[in-house]
């Protein structure tokens, strides 16, 4: 049981740590990819390109989990290891836009989507061979460990960036540096497969194959028979669309709302997020082991109150803390975009190929891209102007100009007029509270984990041996492929279309409360269920 539940955490892990590098390096990212667009533009495509991968993890699912339900558990996922770990170092290896041009960016794509698909496939074939060989009183605790390893997998992304950027120092890291983590990897993948080889069939799906009783149509058995679709919306409504906002929103879009909104610096955002995650990885053991003595149910649905509670208190207790200074100053002088409302644009860009010209959507862009929070407010003369205190900086429309130093010349005089009033350019790591910013982060980790932690057991404990790869594996993936993974660009770029650095967060909060209500109405308790009785 012991090798069992090692090789599988190991691999998963590896695979995380492949995916999660990506998300780590997003700021990079958009720095060298997609240097054709402003500054804004580059990071909502670059978050872009990081929900490609999970926007492609419901097609994984699919090939994998029938694979998995027709073939075996084994062979499929020493399959997605293999295809996520070779996307991963080809991705080092990629030249960057100032290189290639728009080829670089396409690449990239490519291999993200290769990832999103591997992925897709990797963690139902691990929480199920896992699960298949746990005892039925032991099943929460055992399924744990392959929860935690999203942890390990963060962890090692996070440690492996920071310690090449304390290396080579920022300006090295940024114009070559960011391939050394993506090129480790081909390490971790020779360890994983030769972990995983040494493995054998899980003895329930050994079984099943035995008696010839395996499904030959998994997919339709999974999605078009009444049962079984009931089952899957129950999985993704009332467990997967939490799991995709509270998990993401903590390790993901909180990354770019330090940095970003608050001007945290990346190593001292790098620093909170490997404390996070060294926390985070034995409360998935615990709240799996919990789940074993009171049920599955009662710890994840508590999980997403206290995510519910907390999402905008959390919130705004992190900004007082990580950045005083800014919280300060906009409630001394809040800052007013002046501007004909008609030639504003919501400026949601998923894909970051939009361009917004107006004089109102450059003046937001720019403010945004600062981290500074706005209202909009009608023009009498049909001008746009930033007003912050005494200052009233104007600001022209980007048609028939080159935009990009239009957008320059805004952004330093805006910068200049903001800096003025006492707007800080960035967070002083000297004025940054720790205790209170700490415990806030803290308490969204046990939010996550206390969700994320009997996630796996629970979702196996919903599907038939004959099934359960594909069945689970769905659901896992739509809700964490699209609400999680979509979760970092859809919040910016409400926040980018409001004004509020706060607004994003509703995103988060629908999404927690509709699994909240669904879970507490429609889900049953079934720890310690016997796996051939479903």
């Amino acid at each position: 049981m012991s090798r069992v539940v090692v090789a599988s955490s190991a691999g998963t892990a590896f695979e995380w740590y492949d995916f999660f590098i990506f998300g780590s390096l997003t700021p990079v990212i958009a720095k060298v990819f997609l240097a054709g667009l402003d500054p804004t533009g580059a990071l909502v495509a670059a978050l872009a390109l990081f929900a490609v991968g999970f926007a492609f993890r419901p097609l994984g699912a699919i090939i994998f989990g029938a694979m998995g339900d027709r073939v075996g558990r084994k062979a499929t996922f020493l399959a997605t290891v293999s295809l996520m770990g070779g996307a991963t170092f080809a991705i080092g290896l990629l030249p960057t836009y100032a290189q290639a041009g728009i080829i670089a960016p396409i690449l990239l794509i490519l291999l993200r989507i290769a990832q999103g698909t591997a992925l897709g496939g990797e963690y139902g074939g691990a929480a199920i061979y896992v699960a298949e060989h746990a005892p039925d009183a032991k099943r929460g605790a055992a399924t744990g460990w392959i929860q935690s390893s999203a942890s390990f997998g963060l962890l090692a992304a996070l440690l492996v960036i920071f310690a090449t950027r304390l290396a080579l120092g920022t300006e090295a890291f940024d114009a070559w540096g960011w391939r050394i983590p993506f090129l480790v990897s081909i390490v971790l993948l020779g360890i994983s497969v030769w972990m995983r080889v040494k493995l054998s069939e899980s003895p329930h799906f050994a079984k099943l194959k035995e008696e010839g009783a395996t499904s030959k149509t998994p997919l339709r058995e999974s999605f078009a028979t009444r049962d079984s679709l009931r089952r899957v919306i129950i999985a993704f409504l009332g467990i997967m669309c939490a799991q995709g906002a509270v998990w993401y929103f903590t390790f993901f879009y909180m990354q770019v709302f330090l940095e970003r909104s608050l001007g945290v610096s990346a190593e001292i955002k790098d620093g909170l997020l490997i404390a996070m995650t060294l926390a985070s990885a034995p409360l998935y053991v615990f709240f799996g082991w919990l789940s074993d003595r009171i049920g599955r149910k009662p710890v994840m649905l508590g999980g997403m109150l206290l995510a519910l509670l907390f999402y905008f208190p959390g919130s705004h207790m992190i900004a007082r803390s990580a950045n005083p200074a800014l919280v300060a100053a906009q409630e001394r002088t809040p800052v007013f975009v002046e501007t004909d409302l008609a030639t504003c644009s919501s400026q949601f860009d998923p894909t970051g190929t939009a361009k917004f010209t107006s004089a109102c959507d450059i003046a937001k862009s720019t403010l945004i891209a600062r981290g500074v929070a706005y209202s909009t407010v009608p023009s009498v003369d049909g001008q746009t102007r930033v007003l912050a205190g005494e200052s009233a900086t104007a600001v022209p429309s980007g048609e028939g100009t080159d935009l990009k130093a239009l957008k320059a010349s805004v952004a330093t005089s805006i910068n200049g007029a903001l800096q003025r009033v006492g707007y800080p350019t960035s967070a002083d790591p000297a004025a940054i509270d720790y205790p209170p910013l700490l415990f806030a982060l803290f308490l969204f980790v046990v939010a996550a984990t206390a969700l994320y932690g009997p996630q796996a057991s629970a979702l196996v404990e919903m599907f038939p041996t004959r099934i359960r790869y594909t069945a689970m594996s769905l659901p896992y993936h739509v809700g964490t492929g699209w609400v999680g993974g979509f979760l970092p660009v859809t919040s910016f770029a409400i926040v980018a279309a409001t004004g509020n650095v706060y607004a994003g967060l509703w995103y988060s909060v629908v999404f927690t409360a509709i699994s909240a209500f669904v879970t507490l109405v429609f889900i049953k308790e079934t720890r310690g269920k016997p796996l051939d009785t479903i």
